[in-house]
C-alpha cells in the first residue's frame, strides 16, 4: 500500500468530497459532435477547456505566477495557429494560495466545466481529490507536485523525477563531488504531507546506501524562520542539509547557516528556489554553495528549447522574472496538447479519449535536457535529474552543474516499496 501522510483538514475535506460532483461526467460524455469526434465535459465545438489550480499568494507564489504565465503563452501560441482539433483553448484559472480549504473548493467548481488540468500546485491537495479523480471525474491532471504517492493513477500524471528519487540523485551528487562519504551525518529539513515525506524517503534510502545517517527537522508551510532548524543540524553536526520546501525556507535556512558560521552545502528539491532570493540578504550564501535539481534544463541554458522560450516569455512578459516555473509550466501545458491532438486524431476527445493518448506518449521533453515516458502510470515518466547552482548571471538565476544524469541507488530504488 502506498503511504500518504497529509495533514488533517486535508484528509477529511478528501472524505467529504468523494462522490460529490455527479455533474463532472453528466452532459455530453461520449457524445459525437462535428467530423465524428466524441466530446465530453470541458470539450464544446468551437472551444477545449483546461483548468489551472496555482498558487500566487501563498509559499509558492512567485513560481505559482511563472508556471500560469507560461500556460497563458503556450495557449496564446496555440490559438494563434488554429487550435487544437479546430477548436480554441481556454485556461481557467483559480489561485488557492497553498490553503487546502481553498484548493479543493477551486477543484470542486472547476472540475464540471474543463476537460482536465493542466497544472494543480501542491502535493498534499492533489493527493486529497485523488480518489475522486480516479472514481468518477478521470479528468486529466498534471500536477505541479512530484510526490510519489501520486504514481499509479492513470489520470494523475506526474512529469518528471518524484521527489524521492530527486532526492537520492541530490545526494548522491554530493557523494561524487566528495562533499560527503560514509559515516557522515546529513540533515533534511522537509515539510510535513506528501512532498517532504516523499523526499525524506529518498534521503533515508541514499543514507542507507551510503552508510549516511540522516538528521530530521520536520516544519510547517508557515514556517519562515528556520534558525531553530539551523541550530539543531548544528549542533548535530551534520556535513549537508537536503531541504524538501518552498523558496522562502531554503533562503533562511541558508542564509542562517551563512550567518552562523555553519559552512556546509545545501541542496534542495525542485520547487526550493526562485531566483528572487539572490537580491535578498541570502543571495551570497546562495551562490556560495546550494544546488537545485529538476527534471529539465533551466530557464538561462543556452540550449535551442530553453533558449526559445526565454525569447518568446520575455517577448510576452517583459515585466516579469524568469525562473523554471516558465519551463515547468510551459512543458505541462504542452504535453496536454500533445495529449489532445492524439485524441482528436483518435476522434475521441472525452476525458478517457485524453487520458487513452497519454499513455502513447514516449520521447516528450527531449529539447529542455530529459525525455520523458507516460507509457507507464506506476512510474515516473523519468528518473533522471539535472542537478543547477545558483549564478546571479543567468537568466533565471541557475546554471547546471551536472547534466541529466540517474545515480545508481536511484535506478535501483523500488519507488513505493
Amino acid at each position: 500500500m502506498k503511504l500518504r501522510v497529509l495533514t488533517a483538514v486535508v484528509a477529511a475535506l478528501a472524505v467529504t468530497l468523494v462522490g460529490c460532483s455527479g455533474k463532472a461526467t453528466e452532459g455530453k460524455a461520449g457524445e459525437e459532435g462535428e467530423g465524428g469526434i466524441k466530446t465530453g465535459p470541458g470539450v464544446s465545438s468551437s472551444t477545449i477547456s483546461l483548468g489551472v489550480l496555482t498558487d500566487m499568494t501563498g509559499v509558492y507564489a512567485s513560481l505559482g505566477k511563472s508556471v500560469t504565465q507560461a500556460q497563458q503563452l503556450w495557449v496564446k501560441q496555440t490559438n494563434d495557429e488554429g487550435g487544437i482539433c479546430d477548436r480554441k483553448i481556454e485556461l481557467t484559472v483559480r489561485d488557492h494560495g497553498y490553503d487546502p480549504q481553498k484548493a479543493i473548493a477551486a477543484y470542486t467548481e472547476l472540475v464540471p466545466d474543463v476537460v482536465g488540468f493542466a497544472q494543480f500546485i501542491g502535493s498534499p491537495f492533489v493527493a486529497a481529490v485523488e480518489q475522486r479523480v480516479d472514481g468518477q471525474d478521470k479528468g486529466l491532471v498534471l500536477p505541479q507536485a512530484w510526490s510519489a504517492n501520486l504514481l499509479g493513477s492513470p489520470y494523475i500524471r506526474v512529469i518528471g523525477a518524484t521527489y524521492d528519487v530527486e532526492t537520492i540523485n541530490l545526494i548522491d551528487y554530493l557523494l561524487a563531488e566528495k562533499r560527503i562519504a560514509k559515516g557522515d551525518k546529513i540533515g533534511h529539513v522537509y515539510f510535513e504531507g506528501d512532498y517532504g515525506e516523499n523526499a525524506l524517503v529518498g534521503s533515508k534510502h541514499a543514507a542507507k546506501e551510503a552508510g549516511l545517517t540522516v538528521v530530521e527537522q520536520k516544519i510547517k508551510p508557515t514556517d519562515n524562520d528556520m534558525t531553530a532548524q539551523v541550530a539543531a543540524l548544528k549542533q548535530a553536526g551534520v556535513k549537508a542539509v537536503v531541504i524538501s520546501a518552498g523558496p522562502r525556507q531554503a533562503a533562511s535556512l541558508v542564509g542562517v547557516a551563512a550567518a552562523t558560521g555553519f559552512n556546509v552545502p545545501v541542496v534542495g528539491n525542485n520547487s526550493a528556489f526562485a531566483p528572487q532570493l539572490l537580491k535578498t540578504q541570502a543571495g551570497p550564501a546562495l551562490l556560495k554553495d546550494y544546488y537545485v535539481a529538476s527534471s529539465t534544463l533551466p530557464i538561462g541554458d543556452p540550449g535551442d528549447g530553453p533558449a526559445k522560450l526565454a525569447k518568446e516569455y520575455a517577448a510576452q512578459y517583459p515585466k516579469d522574472v524568469l525562473d523554471n516555473g516558465v519551463v515547468a509550466g510551459y512543458t505541462a501545458a504542452s504535453l496536454f496538447g500533445e495529449a489532445l491532438t492524439k485524441a482528436c486524431d483518435d476522434k475521441d476527445l472525452t476525458r478517457e479519449g485524453i487520458d487513452k493518448a497519454l499513455l502513447t506518449i514516449k520521447g516528450y521533453g527531449t529539447e529542455f535536457g530529459v525525455t520523458h515516458d507516460f507509457s507507464d502510470p506506476k512510474a515516473p515518466s523519468t528518473r533522471e535529474s539535472v542537478i543547477m547552482k545558483p549564478d546571479a548571471g543567468a537568466a533565471g538565476g541557475l546554471k547546471v552543474v551536472r547534466p541529466a544524469e540517474v545515480a545508481p541507488a536511484a535506478e535501483s530504488f523500488a519507488i513505493g516499496g
